[in-house]
C-alpha cells in the first residue's frame, strides 16, 4: 500500500520523500533519478551560473523524467547577489510549478510564484518564520531541526521539540528536515505530524549523486559525531563536515572577535565545491548533517525509496498492536 499524505497528493509524488536543494548536488541526474524513484527530485537553481543555464538544466531533467520535480532558490546574503528574478523567472517560463525558497525575505519571490500558479515549499528553522511565511501564501513548510546540514538558524531546537511545535502551529501541511535518513526517522515524522519528510546528506550518498566516490565513502565511513558548527560567532551558524579546514575555521572562532576577512580563503565556495569534484575531504568547507551516522550504504534512488516505503510501513505496522488496535491490512 502507498503511503498517502497531503504532501504526496499536492505534489503528485508516489512517497512522501524530497531530496534537498543542495549547492553543487542538486542536479539533473540526481533530480530527476529521484523523482523516477516516487520521490520529489529539487534541482539547486545557484548550482546554475545563470538563468540561461537554469533554463538548460531543467530541461535536461525533463528530458530524464517525466515525473514532477522542483528547483530551489535560496536566498543568501551578499555584496553582488545573484540574479534572484531571472532564476525565478526562468524556473517559471520552462514550465517548473513546484519552487522550494529558502532564506531571508522571501517574500517578492513567493508572491512572484504564486501569481504564476506554483506550489511554494518554503524551509524554516523557526516557528515563528514558519508563520510568518503561511502568511505569505506558502503551500507546504519545510521545518529545519538542528541536526539539519547547512544552516540550522540560531534557536538550537531539534526536530523532536520543533516538529511537534509545528503541529500545533501551523496550518499548512509541514514536513520535516534535518537528521533523517533511514525509514525510522521517516516513521517518526510522520508521527510527530509532518506529511512528509526532506533529506540532504542521505541523497549525496546515493549512486546517481553527482560528488566523489571518495566522499559518499567518506559518508559511509562517519558518524553524527563527524560535524562541527563554524561561524557561531558571526550568527550565521553553518553545520558542516569535521575536516582540517572547519576546525581551523573553528579555532580562529575561538580566539576571539572573529572577522570574516580572516575565514573567507578558508570557507570559499569555489574550494568546497572541489572537494565533491576531487574526492579529497580535507580539501574544502561542505556541508554535512547528523544523519550521516545512520547512513551505511551507496544505494540507487530506486532502492533507496523502495525500502522506505516498505519499512515504514512495517514500522507504523509494528505499532498497532502497542495501542490495542487489529491491523486493517
Amino acid at each position: 500500500m502507498p503511503i498517502v499524505t497531503s504532501v504526496t497528493k499536492m505534489l503528485g509524488i508516489r512517497v512522501p520523500v524530497i531530496q534537498g536543494g543542495m549547492q553543487w548536488v542538486g542536479v539533473p541526474a540526481l533530480t530527476a533519478a529521484v523523482s523516477e524513484a516516487g520521490g520529489l527530485g529539487v534541482l539547486t537553481a545557484l548550482t546554475q551560473p545563470t538563468p540561461e543555464a537554469l533554463r538548460e538544466a531543467i530541461r535536461e531533467t525533463r528530458r530524464l523524467t517525466s515525473k514532477p520535480f522542483g528547483v530551489n532558490i535560496t536566498l543568501l546574503p551578499s555584496i553582488t547577489p545573484p540574479d534572484y528574478p531571472g532564476f525565478a523567472k526562468a524556473a517559471v517560463e520552462e514550465g517548473v510549478r513546484i519552487i522550494e525558497t529558502a532564506g531571508s525575505n522571501p517574500g517578492p519571490l513567493i508572491k512572484y510564484f504564486k501569481e504564476n500558479g506554483c506550489i511554494v515549499i518554503h524551509k524554516c528553522t523557526t516557528i515563528r518564520h514558519a508563520k510568518s511565511a503561511e502568511k505569505l501564501g506558502v503551500d507546504i513548510l519545510s521545518i529545519d531541526g538542528f541536526e539539519c546540514a547547512g544552516h540550522p538558524g540560531e534557536d538550537d531546537v531539534g526536530g523532536l521539540v520543533l516538529l511537534a511545535r509545528a503541529a500545533q502551529e501551523l496550518k499548512v501541511p509541514f514536513i520535516a528536515s534535518g537528521g533523517i535518513a533511514d525509514a525510522r526517522g521517516i516513521a517518526a515524522a510522520l508521527t510527530l505530524g509532518a506529511a512528509g519528510v526532506n533529506m540532504g546528506t542521505r541523497f549525496m550518498c546515493t549512486v546517481e549523486s553527482p560528488i566523489h566516490q571518495n566522499i559518499k565513502d567518506k559518508i559511509v565511513a562517519s558518524t553524527e559525531r563527524d560535524t562541527v558548527h563554524i561561524f557561531r560567532t558571526l550568527h550565521n551558524t553553518a553545520r558542516v563536515f569535521k575536516n582540517k579546514v572547519s576546525m581551523e575555521v573553528v579555532e580562529i572562532e575561538k580566539r576571539g572577535n572573529a572577522k570574516f576577512e580572516e575565514l573567507k580563503d578558508l570557507v570559499a565556495g569555489a574550494r568546497g565545491r572541489l572537494v565533491y569534484s576531487n574526492g579529497d575531504p580535507d580539501y574544502g568547507i561542505w556541508s554535512a548533517g547528523i544523519a550521516m551516522g545512520l547512513i551505511n550504504d551507496i544505494p540507487t534512488c530506486k532502492d533507496l525509496l523502495e525500502r522506505y516505503e516498505r519499512e515504514v510501513q512495517e514500522i507504523i505496522g509494528g505499532l498497532v498492536p502497542v495501542v490495542g488496535l487489529k491491523a486493517k491490512l
